[in-house]
């Protein structure tokens, strides 16, 4: 049977954990998982925590040598050159965007399970974590804006889990926010000049040559006013949006401030952790014995080195054809 290990994030600020303790009971095959040695100090859990639930502790070497790695920010892992080819990768892995970690899980033969990727009974598993993207994200960036959300007026753009998380927010401090679907975004195009603060949770079509908002109407905001992108797009529907980290999460384009953070959930690393455990953990046995599942098969957009994403397949067949 394979083993299935869980590495520690070594993205800026990452926190956020993949398996606590008491979650260990809904995995029947609880003695095939290792953690990294210190995996849970972050949450309050010890290696022995872990030992005495019935799962391997070891050293980061070890856990490498797993069939199976999960990492919560998979499309930023750092091990690929420490890794043999043939692994399943598991975690929020972005293929689209991540373009060296697609090419490298293409060019090592590995299988990637994309938690972006998991639906149950219609629904996206981690939803409460792109709810908090959208909450911690308005939260971290008004800490930079020097101005309180009541004393702006805010569009958000998008309407699934990541914009309702940000209007919670910002209505519960009291901004005066306008939301924009997708089918007025001629609409926000017209008005977002009117607006102190923009918040973009859209999800982009990334065959669109298009874009949302471009340099040059940057001129065209108010004096001072913040983009939060929450989606974190790089060159796509914000032109001059580029992906933050929390030791530098602002920067200033034409007088306008943006914010990009891509990894804003982990704030609430406690909060997240504790949802990835709860939801993730059924579906470990099925990945240990390869045992089908309906919520997963989505989920594997690589399979031994070859993309099976179709929204990511046309993306790089278009660039190809670009590049040619």
């Amino acid at each position: 049977m394979k083993t299935i290990g869980y590495v520690i994030s070594h993205k800026n600020h990452e926190r956020r954990r993949a398996l606590i303790p008491q979650d260990v009971e809904q995995i029947q095959h609880h003695t095939q998982i290792v953690v990294e040695s210190g995996y849970g100090e972050i949450l309050g859990y010890s290696n022995a925590d872990y030992e005495n639930a019935g799962v391997s502790v070891a050293d980061r070497k070890h856990v490498l040598e797993s069939d199976i790695l999960v990492d919560v920010k998979l499309g930023d892992a750092d091990f690929l050159p420490q890794i043999t080819n043939g692994k399943t990768l598991v975690g929020w892995a972005h293929i689209v965007q991540k373009t060296a970690f697609t090419d490298a899980a293409v060019k090592n033969k590995h299988t990637v399970i994309a938690w972006e990727n998991i639906s149950e009974k219609g629904r996206y598993l981690f939803y409460r974590n792109r709810e908090l993207a959208g909450e911690t994200a308005v939260l971290h960036a008004f800490s930079y804006y020097g101005r309180m959300p009541y004393d702006c007026r805010v569009a958000i753009i998008g309407n699934g889990m990541t914009a309702r998380g940000a209007h919670r927010i910002l209505s519960g401090l009291g901004a005066n926010v306008d939301i924009f679907t997708r089918k007025i975004e001629t609409l926000f195009r017209e008005r977002m000049s009117d607006y102190d603060v923009l918040v973009n949770c859209v999800r982009w079509d990334i065959c669109r040559e298009d874009r949302l908002i471009y340099r040059a109407d940057l001129k065209r905001l108010k004096r001072g006013s913040m983009i939060i992108d929450v989606s974190c797009d790089p060159c796509m529907e914000i032109e001059t949006s580029h992906a933050t980290t929390f030791d530098n999460p602002v920067y200033t384009v034409d007088g306008i401030l943006h914010y990009a953070v891509d990894n804003t959930p982990t704030m609430a690393y406690r909060t997240v952790s504790e949802e990835i455990s709860r939801c993730f953990s059924p579906y470990v046995d099925s990945i240990l014995i390869g045992r089908p599942s309906p919520a997963l098969e989505a989920a594997y957009v690589i399979r031994n080195g070859i993309i099976r994403d179709e929204e990511c397949a046309a993306f790089r067949s278009r660039i190809d054809l670009l590049e040619a």
